[in-house]
Formats: structure tokens, sequence, C-alpha cells
């Protein structure tokens, strides 16, 4: 008669279940486990059944009481309870005891030569990054690249790299996921060259941003110009620097801006230019050294041999204590060069006069 009765509300238990009424079948299994002598296989199945239902009502509580009761009843469990135990222990918030039974699925698969899962990875990693384990969760981060290879791994493996202080890892996450195009945010793109920067491999930091900002893909903002163009100086390369102080000053209410232009174009010999950048720069204002810039505008009118405005711009930058000898050297540089110019000329008027005189002389003498 038992057997019968739990034969009959087995039954009952599944046409509920297929029915999608959960609380019914919950119902019907509970009656069906509260009969004494229930055969072991039929209440090792439907106790399975209930934590499996139970979960699926959010009754994690009664769920996780109704799995451990079948742990003790299964001898050999396959590794797909373990990670319902994880899961439902997730939805309890206890992330500190997820990893054992995480642990145990993946050591049952790899016993009976079952692939793991990449779920139950990032299962792991979730309940690693809640316990704020970087440690593990960077090696699992390491693992997931290496057997599913996507833009979501790179960014944690990074994230986990940041929190334990290992910021010179972070370029070759980032450089990796470059290389298999898995960044896409503009933020991504200017890490990426803020970290070659760190790196000191500013060419690669300029050519990124220039390729990403004449894509559109990277905002022509005054940040991101001022970033390429400390790029392209760091790397020697002055000429590229240009457009991009140029774009980026232009945007700027402040001086700074101005200033790099101007030492940039004194760098490459364009004097004019430089005069006219420095000059906006202290029109503009906001310096932080305003004697240096000062020094520069003296350097431009000193090649352009205007010395009387280059000593005007050395003594500006001589009222700062800091660049007195500086502008007073270059100062004495400007006053020998007027000095030994005006030698040069009374020399050549000399010589001059003198072949006059001989000239003078030579026809004389032709005449007689």
């Amino acid at each position: 008669m038992k057997y019968e009765q739990a034969n009959v509300l087995n039954y009952l238990g599944f046409v509920y279940y297929n029915m999608d009424d959960a609380n019914n079948a919950i119902r019907t299994y509970e009656k069906m486990l509260a009969l004494p002598n229930l055969e072991p296989q039929m209440a090792k199945q439907t106790t399975f059944t209930m934590a499996q239902l139970l979960t699926m009502e959010e009754q994690y509580q009664k769920a996780l009481t109704a799995l451990d009761k079948w742990f003790i009843l299964e001898t050999n469990p396959a590794p797909e309870p373990f990670i319902l135990r994880a899961q439902i222990l997730y939805n309890l918030n206890r992330y500190k005891d997820m990893v054992q039974p995480i642990e145990n699925a993946m050591a049952v698969a790899r016993k009976r030569e079952l692939p793991v899962k990449e779920d139950w990875y990032g299962l792991l990693n979730f309940a690693y990054f809640q316990q704020e384990n970087y440690t593990k969760v960077r090696d699992i981060q390491k693992i997931l690249l290496q057997n599913w290879p996507k833009a979501r791994y790179w960014k944690s493996l990074a994230g986990a790299f940041t929190e334990l202080g290992e910021d010179e890892k972070l370029i070759y996450a980032y450089d990796a996921a470059h290389t298999q195009g898995m960044l896409e945010k503009d933020t991504e793109f200017v890490t990426m060259a803020q970290l070659y920067l760190q790196a000191e491999v500013p060419y690669k930091a300029g050519k990124l941003l220039e390729e990403k900002m004449n894509a559109g893909v990277v905002p022509k903002n005054e940040k991101n110009y001022r970033l390429l163009s400390q790029a392209w100086m760091l790397a020697m390369e002055d000429e590229k620097s240009i457009p991009a102080l140029q774009a980026a000053a232009k945007l700027a209410n402040h001086g700074e801006l101005d200033q790099r232009l101007a030492n940039a174009y004194l760098n490459v010999g364009k004097y004019s230019d430089c005069v006219k950048s420095s000059n906006d720069a202290i029109r503009k204002g906001g310096l932080k050294n305003s004697d240096n810039m000062q020094i520069t505008l003296g350097m431009c009118q000193y090649n352009l041999r205007r010395y009387s405005a280059a000593k005007k711009a050395f003594r500006e930058a001589a009222k700062t204590p800091r660049s007195a000898r500086t502008s007073n050297q270059w100062i004495k540089v400007i006053d020998a060069d007027v000095e030994r110019n005006r030698q040069i000329k009374l020399a050549e008027e000399a010589a001059r006069k003198k072949r006059q005189e001989l000239e003078a002389k030579r026809a004389e003498s032709q005449r007689v």
C-alpha cells in the first residue's frame, strides 16, 4: 500500500512539475518524502528534485537543507550537484562557502575525464572577488583567458593587477586585448595609451591615440590632445606633437598648452611660430612657471636676431631667482654677439675704406 502511495505521489509531483506548478509539486514531494520506509533510490531522486524546485522558487535555505540531505544519500555525486550547492550559497550571500563545492565539482569532473566548464570558473571567480582575494581572481582569469579568451576576462585580469598593485603587468593585459581586437571603448584606448607612457614606450601611445582619434573612436578634446602631444614629445617626435598641441591650445583657456607648443616650435627651429605661441601663453596666463616661458621666448627672439626683444624676455625671467643665472648668461651671450657684430662691422668698414683708398691711389697712378 505504501509503495503504491509513493508511486501515486511521485506521479502527481511529476504532473505538477510539468505543469510548472512548483508549489503543488513541492507539497506533493514533501508528502512523499514523509512516507515511512520509502524506497532509497526514490527518496534520493525525490530529494534532489525538491532541492531543484525550492531553488527555482527562491526558497534557498530549504533548498540547501534538501540538497545536503541528498549528499548524505548519494555516495558518488556528479559535478553538477556541487555547482547547484554553490549557486544556492551564492543566493544566500555565503560567498566564502561557495569555494569548496565548486572545487569539488572540478575535481570530480577531472577524475571522470569530463570538461571543467567556463561558468564554473566564473562562479568561483565571483566567490573570490567577493572576498577580495584578488590573487585568486588573477589566477582564475588567466585560466579563463587560456581556454575562453574574451574581452571581459582581459578587463577583469587588468582589474586584479590594479588591486594587487601589479601595475607593471597591466600593459600586457591591455596589449593582448588590443591585439585580439577586444578593446572598444574610448576610455580603454586612452588607458592603454597611458600605460604605454608608463612603460616608457611613448611612440606606441602616440600612434594608438592618433589612430583612434582620427577614426572618431577617441574624442578630440583638450585632455586627449594633451595626452597625444605628450606622447609624441616623449618619443622625441616634436614635428608630430605640433598638430596635437595646436588643437589642444585652441580649446584651452589657459596658456600651458601654448607654452608646450612654443617649446615644440623652438625644438624644430620654427622661431617665428615660437614667438607667437610664447606671447599667446603669456597673454592667456595660468602658467606654473612663467619664467620658463620668458626664457623660451628669449631664445626664439635670439635665434631671430631680435636682440633687444630677447634681452627684454630674459630680464623678465631673471626676476624669478631660479632663472636669474640662466637669464643673465643669455644676456651676456647677446651682449657678446652684439659686440662681436659691432667689431665685425667696424672691421668691414675699415676694410672697405682701405679698399677705396687703394683703388683711388691706383687710379691716380694710372693717370700719371
